[in-house]
């Protein structure tokens, strides 16, 4: 009886909400850390999270919308690439680990899956990290395994520029050349390293050769931490149709983005245009790999009905009115997530007897003004570095004439 639907439907979305124990929800990628630096220079001491009212994160926002567990984004801009991307990325660790500590009642810092299940138990929200951008470790693999003692758990390949190692999404748009062919031989080690710590690997921003590459090499599921489905917006930050079967076959995860330009590919959106990223996913590869990565904090447009963090579960009810089952739901808000981490976990024990890779990056595939060359022997590609000296003294000279 068509006149029934509506009351069927809510009386399935009661018994959702209405549960005696809240459901198991983990959202992948929130960027409120850079607000923290944005707004106030990472001074956590000059803002009340209870009481903050400019962004789309704060703490009576996680609490409605049930957050269990967040991912937050250690992110620096490009523009810090060859410069001070390490130190700006140490930094937003620490505003990470400063937030936990601030406020220690909300967030309980969680760096494995167990601390996630554990924070949930307490009723706490778990708060892990994920370095947004390859270009955080400097190509270093110390810096990576550095990180990853640090409490890093996921690093996204490249942001919005290439790496010394790693090809971004904006080569396929012609708009940046292509520099490696996806991932430089440098760029494998990357990724082989980061299967045996048990970091993550984030596909988001990446080319499309580096999506494939990495499915073909590692030997762990990876994820693409905010990223939706390229089929129903044709943005080459989206994932395409044959990319979801591979991460399917790789029991992998995509996190649905909410940025309008990713889920429409115009200035607005709707709550949903975002429903229908979760559709489409599921009907090319299956509930198993979808997950949330709103973006919030990190984008300026956000769909109608997702204005912010709290509303996870008005969409959680569009997918409910979709007909998606309570199981699919509850693998969408955390349970597919858990089962991808645990995997990775596991993937890094099997490799436990593996010693770390030290082989560096070749100096010529990194030298720059910036950068020194202590310990590497053929020291014969840094000569040109030093040439650059005596320009720029002369320039900042003119400069200062002028």
């Amino acid at each position: 009886d068509p006149g029934r639907a509506p009351i069927v439907f809510l009386i399935l979305l009661l018994l959702f909400f209405l549960n005696e124990k809240q459901d198991l929800e983990v959202e992948m990628h929130n960027d409120l850390p850079w607000q923290m630096r944005s707004l106030f220079n990472n001074q956590l001491n000059m803002v009340d999270l209870n009481k903050l009212n400019t962004t789309h994160t704060n703490i009576p926002k996680i609490k409605e919308g049930r957050l269990s567990a967040q991912f937050w984004a250690a992110y620096v801009p490009c523009d810090t690439q060859y410069k001070d991307a390490v130190r700006q990325t140490l930094e937003q660790i620490d505003v990470i680990h400063r937030m936990c500590h601030e406020y220690p009642e909300v967030f309980k810092f969680a760096a494995s899956s167990q601390d996630i299940l554990d924070a949930f138990e307490q009723n706490k929200t778990a708060s892990l990290i994920g370095v947004e951008g390859g270009h955080s470790i400097d190509s270093s693999l110390g810096t990576l395994r550095t990180m990853y003692q640090l409490g890093v758990r996921y690093l996204t390949i490249t942001h919005s520029c290439n790496t010394p190692w790693a090809d971004n999404w904006l080569v396929d748009t012609g708009s940046e050349p292509e520099m490696h062919g996806g991932l430089s031989e440098f760029g494998k080690q990357v990724i082989w390293e980061m299967n045996r710590i048990g970091m993550l690997i984030d596909l988001s921003h990446v080319s499309e050769k580096v999506m494939n590459q990495v499915l073909d090499i590692s030997k762990a599921p990876i994820i693409f931490s905010h990223s939706s489905a390229y089929s129903v917006c044709n943005h080459k930050r989206n994932v395409p149709d044959d990319v979801l079967m591979r991460v399917k076959e790789k029991r992998g995860i995509v996190m649905v983005n909410f940025y309008n330009d990713y889920v429409t590919c115009s200035p607005t959106a709707n709550i949903s245009d975002v429903a229908d990223h979760f559709d489409h996913i599921k009907k090319v590869a299956g509930s198993s790999i979808i997950g949330f990565g709103g973006d919030y904090d990190g984008v300026t447009r956000v769909p109608e009905g997702l204005g912010d963090v709290s509303k996870y579960p008005d969409l959680v009810a569009e997918l409910l009115r979709r007909k998606w089952s309570e199981d699919e739901i509850r693998d969408a808000l955390g349970r597919n997530l858990l089962r991808v981490f645990s995997e990775v976990e596991e993937v890094r024990d099997h490799l436990n007897g593996t010693k770390p890779d030290d082989i560096p990056i070749p100096l010529k595939e990194v030298q720059n003004p910036c950068r020194t060359d202590f310990g590497y022997q053929d020291k014969s590609s840094s000569t040109c570095i030093k040439s650059f000296y005596p320009l720029v003294l002369v320039l900042s000279l003119l400069n200062k004439l002028l």
